[in-house]
C-alpha cells in the first residue's frame, strides 16, 4: 500500500462522518464548516489509479471556478 493511502481513506471517511453529522438536527454548523475546511486543506494527494489519467486540471486550482 502507498504510504499515503491510508491517511487519504481515513481522512475521507471523517469527511463522510462531518457530512452525516452537518446534516443532524441541532448540529453545529459553525463546527461543521471549519472542521470540513480542515480536513479538506489536510487531504493528501489521492492514491495513484484513483482517479483516470487525463480527468482534471493539469496542476492544482487550474481550471477551478466557484
Amino acid at each position: 500500500m502507498c504510504p499515503n493511502c491510508e491517511d487519504f481513506v481515513v481522512t475521507v471517511a471523517m469527511l463522510g462522518q462531518l457530512a452525516l453529522y452537518a446534516e443532524t438536527p441541532g448540529a453545529d454548523l459553525d463546527f461543521a464548516d471549519v472542521v470540513g475546511n480542515a480536513l479538506a486543506l489536510s487531504l493528501p494527494e489521492p492514491p495513484p489509479g484513483l482517479f483516470p489519467p487525463g480527468d482534471g486540471p493539469e496542476f492544482p486550482g487550474e481550471g477551478w471556478t466557484p
